[in-house]
This record gives structure tokens, C-alpha cells and sequence, in this order.
């Protein structure tokens, strides 16, 4: 998403933007880095929901303070996930897939991401409001998560529109409903789980910020930046080729999200 987005920020700003890859800890080192930069606008973070959300529930001693230690230019995309079953679970939809679950106790199996990721609260949120038990288990990854599910080990999971989708149109996986909180254009007549499950909500999300200490005027540019740069047809093309949404929420309004 970052280099989607920044391939043609530059053109905007009439500069080059440069991604920095800084990878581990679940984001932590990246956002540690864009903390502890000088605050005159020429390092941006690309942000990510389990590096402002989930790590800080996690971890006691997180090296940045997400809402405290950086300056909020916005939001720009929200990602749903597609919950998708093993194709030879009897299952079409949400009520059938708890109805079933329900029916044998104990012996589902939802794969995840690994523990805490993003497919694993997803996952629980859907056992809580949906009242049935399964077994959790966790992979090194989003990848070998799909895989287990494709391949019969497990029997369901949560995974990102993309890496899910194009598994549902080779039918190795089977859709039974997204992650958002209302049917989204890009996922078609696929059903939200809150439709069957009221007050389910889990997207992920991406988003821009500084280092602490950015001037308004500074973040003003930037916005404005961002904003130019997701209105560009290549840019809203690329992003909803990630299977995501453009979605600002400017400034002190992110940070409120945030909180």
C-alpha cells in the first residue's frame, strides 16, 4: 500500500519518495524508527492497524506510545477480510457455519495468522458473538494460514480480500462473508458477517504519520498531498487492487480513532 500510494505522491509534491522496508516485530521497529526521526517532513510512516491498536494491548514495553508519539497527517485505506471455509465444509453462509459449529462441539478448527494477528481476533470476535467453540490454530503466517484451510488441515479463517479472493476463484476456498460493517461494491453480493451477527466489525487499515513535532502548515501540505495523490485513477486502481478502500480521516480525527 505504501508504495502505491507513494509512487505518485511524489509526482504531487515534485520530489521522489523513497520506501524504506523496516521490517520485524510486527511493525514495531518501523514505527520505532518513525518516532525517533526529525520532525521536518521528510520521513513519513506508513501505519498499520496492528502496529497502533493490537501491539500496544500486547506488548508491556512498546518503544512508542501510538497515540501520543507522532503527528496524524491521515487514514487512506481500509481493508476488509473475507472469512472463507474449506470448500467441503457444509457450510454456505454465516448462520450455517454456526449452526454447524454449534452442532459439533469442538470439532472445528480455525486457522490464523499467528497469535494476536489480525485473523486470530477476527476469528474470536466471530466464535464470542456467534457463541460456538474451535479450536485456534496458529501459523508463521497469513500464507501458511490459507494453506492449511485449502488444504483440509483447518476448516476456517479470516484473510485479507486479496490473498483470500484469488484462492475463492480458483475454488481451493469457499467466501461466506466479509469483515465490514456494511456490503462493500468491491466484494460484490458478498454478505457482511454482521448481517447474521450484529456488531461485527473488524477491518484493517492503513494509514500516514510523522514524527511528533510536525508544523501545521507542514501537515496541512501533506493532507493535501495525500488527498490529490488517492484521487488519481492509476492510485484508486492500485489500491482496490489490494482488495481496500481509499478512506481519509484527517488529522486529530485519526488520532480519535486511534484512541
Amino acid at each position: 500500500m505504501a508504495r502505491i500510494i507513494t509512487a505518485r505522491m511524489g509526482e504531487v509534491l515534485g520530489q521522489a519518495v523513497v520506501v524504506e522496508n523496516r521490517d520485524g516485530a510486527s511493525g514495531a521497529i518501523g514505527m520505532e524508527a518513525g518516532k525517533n526521526a526529525k520532525p521536518d517532513g521528510y520521513t513519513l510512516v506508513c501505519a498499520s492497524s496492528s502496529a497502533m491498536t493490537i501491539l500496544p494491548a500486547l506488548r508491556k514495553n512498546l518503544p512508542y506510545d501510538p497515540v501520543n508519539d507522532f503527528s496524524y497527517i491521515s487514514n487512506f485505506a481500509v481493508f476488509p477480510n473475507v472469512l472463507v471455509v474449506n470448500p467441503s465444509l457444509p457450510v454456505n453462509n454465516v448462520r450455517e457455519l454456526v449452526e454447524h459449529a454449534r452442532a459439533n462441539p469442538g470439532k472445528l478448527n480455525m486457522a490464523s495468522a499467528g497469535v494476536g494477528s489480525t485473523s486470530h481476533l477476527a476469528g474470536t470476535i466471530l466464535s464470542q458473538l456467534g457463541k460456538f467453540e474451535a479450536l485456534h490454530v496458529p501459523h508463521k503466517g497469513g500464507g501458511p494460514s490459507i494453506g492449511s484451510v485449502v488444504g483440509g488441515q483447518t476448516h476456517f479463517t479470516f484473510a485479507p480480500a486479496p490473498a483470500a479472493m484469488s484462492q475463492v476463484k480458483a475454488g481451493r476456498l469457499r467466501a461466506i462473508a466479509h469483515s465490514l460493517p456494511a456490503r462493500s461494491k468491491m466484494l460484490g453480493d458478498l454478505p457482511a458477517v454482521n448481517e447474521t451477527l450484529p456488531g461485527y466489525d473488524y477491518s484493517t487499515w492503513a494509514g500516514l504519520l510523522g514524527p511528533k513535532g510536525l508544523s501545521k502548515p507542514m501537515l496541512d501540505r501533506l493532507l493535501a498531498t495525500l488527498q490529490k495523490t488517492l484521487a488519481i485513477q492509476v492510485v484508486a486502481n492500485g489500491v482496490a487492487a489490494q482488495g481496500a478502500e481509499a478512506l481519509i480521516i484527517p488529522g486529530e480525527d485519526y488520532r480519535k480513532f486511534i484512541q
